[in-house]
């Protein structure tokens, strides 16, 4: 009965209506009960039962390898997007649970602690290590699959929109663009990535020299917290609404959805895409004056550089631009501060904004925007190694040598992206959520390996290009997005309880002086460490 209280007492919009609740409450006393031979998983199941007042069918939720090995793999594998952890030999959770119902979670967590299962919580599976669907540092453990929480509430008049965590931003964009051509929200460049889990790294897009982060444009939140109770920004203290946007996911509770705060776009904005070869810039004079102006160019005007790969020795330098206006007015401001470029109205391509995130995720030209909700983004490879860096001046051109001289070596696949910031991103103190990276950084940049034929000479070869590039990048700490998960920078070690020293190399690189916050917040919210994996927040050492 205390989960019903609370559903009522929340300030949020419940997700069945009043008719429908009392029907699936009653049905909560017509349960069948589950044979001892029916599944080898009966003690959780009995205790989700007891704990939730919605039922919640086996065969549609449940799913483990003895039970039906075929079904259990589909579903693991269902929304993870790196290959490299698929393989028989990376450890796979006991059972998988896929919850329909906000009470399902907050049982799920009652039941874990009481049992003693471990939980590791998937919205997306994007993560670049996979933590939230693979663990390497305990056994065993479970997988909460929120891929049937995905349900999305835009309200044009409010200029926001509630969206659970199992959604896309594929998904997320698409029903923003139903209501309104006016409306868009600043997220990511891949369709396919998890809201649940994207946000609480921060989540850079093309309009963040805008509006900013998609952390900066969270209104309020509904978060399950260790204790299984249902929190809202009202319920929660600051500090928690402060960490988990930006903070990283799996630390201080399990995200059931974000409301968002929505932003105006144009109805009509510019794309273009030039690209030009090893030949045609041979001297980096075009790239190196994109390091130069790209943080300082009017805020509506995003331009990412690709580095790719072609094959044959050859490496291809692609700049891919979104204006928040028209061409002619683009032009003009690329004539007078980035005449190098040699953008002209023939690489332009006035387009909605929906239509700008099929354009960013490399969708084939003439994409209907009906896939964003249907089709697996070809973003990133199916099996890749990233890795992440924060620059703060521009890298000299005998330094961008030896990038393009490694990068002739790779087969198509390989490629590092260059996302710019000032604007927006220098408005807003690094302290005002957990993202750090803020005034002073040029660009980050995205290192990217497809390891699908050859995985440790690959690994072995981003390695080798991120240490070159030590000089040449942010420093004391070298700093690194959360989203751009590395355990290279260190992980927790093989027990319950986080090594903190360790924690402290890589939560500096992540959060620099918002760590030590974090770490607070952690060991207020979630003091026995319920919410854990190889590199989550840990709680203070207990002092001897």
């Amino acid at each position: 009965m205390r989960l019903i209280a609370e559903m009522r007492v929340s300030k949020l919009a419940p997700s069945v209506s009043y008719i429908s609740f009392l029907a699936l409450y009653f049905s909560f006393y017509t349960i069948t009960p589950i044979s001892s031979t029916s599944l080898p998983h009966d003690d959780f199941i009995k205790c989700l039962h007891k704990n939730t007042y919605i039922d919640f069918p086996l065969e549609k939720t449940f799913f483990t390898p003895e039970r039906n090995a075929s079904t259990f793999i589909k579903v693991l594998e269902s929304t993870a997007q790196n290959t490299r952890f698929l393989t028989n030999s990376t450890p796979k959770p006991s059972f998988i649970f896929t919850p329909v119902h906000e009470s399902h979670v907050q049982a799920s967590i009652i039941c874990s602690k009481k049992l003693g299962i471990h939980l590791r919580v998937r919205s997306g599976g994007h993560d670049f290590e996979a933590v939230s669907y693979v663990s390497q540092i305990e056994t065993p453990f479970v997988l909460l699959d929120l891929s049937k929480l995905r349900q999305i509430n835009v309200d044009i008049e409010d200029n926001s929109a509630w969206v659970q965590a199992g959604a896309t931003l594929g998904e997320v964009y698409y029903r923003i663009a139903e209501k309104s051509k006016i409306h868009g929200f600043p997220a990511g460049l891949c369709s396919t990535v998890g809201v649940g889990g994207y946000i609480t790294g921060g989540g850079y897009g093309a309009l963040m020299r805008k509006y900013g982060l998609a952390a900066d444009n969270v209104l309020d939140a509904k978060i399950v917290d260790a204790n299984g109770k249902l929190l809202n920004r009202s319920s929660m203290s600051e500090d928690m609404f402060w960490a988990i946007r930006g903070g990283g996911g799996g630390s201080f509770g399990i995200i059931l959805a974000w409301k968002l705060k929505l932003v105006p776009v144009p109805e009509t904005l510019t794309t273009f895409s030039v690209t030009k070869t090893l030949e045609q810039d041979p001297d980096f004079k075009t790239l190196s004056k994109w390091q130069r102006v790209a943080d300082k160019l009017v805020e509506e005007l995003f331009i990412r550089v690709v580095i790719r790969a072609s094959g044959n020795n050859t490496v291809a330098t692609s700049y891919r631009g979104q204006f928040l206006g028209g061409k002619e007015t683009l032009i003009e401001i690329m004539k007078k501060d980035f005449p190098e470029l040699g953008l002209t109205q023939k690489d332009c391509t006035e387009m909605r904004w929906i239509e700008s995130i099929l354009f960013y995720g490399e969708f084939p030209a003439g994409t209907p925007i009906e896939d964003l909700i249907q089709v697996k983004s070809p973003f990133l490879n199916p099996s890749f190694k990233s890795k992440g860096d924060i620059v703060k001046k521009p890298i000299p051109a005998s330094a961008l040598k030896g990038v393009f001289k490694r990068m002739v070596q790779q087969e198509p696949g390989t490629f590092l992206a260059f996302a710019p910031y000032g604007g927006m991103m220098a408005k807003i103190s690094e302290s005002e959520i957990p993202f750090p990276h803020r005034r002073g950084t040029i660009f980050k940049i995205l290192y990217n390996v497809d390891t699908g034929k050859r995985p440790s000479s690959q690994i072995k070869w981003i390695r080798e290009l991120h240490s070159f590039m030590t000089p040449y990048v942010s420093s004391n700490p070298r700093q690194a997005y959360v989203n751009y998960r590395d355990l290279d920078l260190g992980q927790n070690t093989k027990n319950k309880t986080s090594n903190f020293k360790n924690a402290q190399i890589w939560g500096s690189k992540y959060f620099k002086g918002n760590f030590e916050r974090l770490v607070r917040i952690k060991s207020k919210v979630d003091p026995y460490n319920i919410f854990r994996h190889e590199q989550s927040i840990p709680t203070l050492p207990v002092q001897s």
